[in-house]
């Protein structure tokens, strides 16, 4: 039975980069169906957080894994540029 030892996965700094850019991806994913003021700042937030962590795992030698990382962020980061968000009911009626 194969087991996964969860203390060297959260010491690999790659490990917390793709965890990091996968939480990011998710928020951002959630802004673009809930485009609320809110989802979107934890979007941002969250693509900041990810940001840090690939920076982080740039001095690894895995460089492969790192720029892969950097695409993904640069892509959500991207998609969240185009979103705004949702007016209310009220706000609309007075225009």
């Amino acid at each position: 039975m194969a087991r996964h030892d969860s203390s060297l996965q959260s010491q690999n700094p790659i490990s917390q980069a793709q965890n990091s850019v996968h939480t990011a991806h998710h928020a951002v994913k959630q802004a673009q169906s809930h485009p609320s003021a809110q989802l979107i700042e934890q979007a941002e937030t969250a693509v900041e957080r990810g940001e840090r962590a690939v920076d982080q795992a740039g001095l690894s030698q895995n460089r492969q894994a790192v720029e892969e990382a950097r695409a993904d962020l640069a892509e959500d980061r991207a998609a969240l540029q185009s979103l705004a968000p949702m007016e209310s009911p009220e706000e609309t009626e007075t225009r």
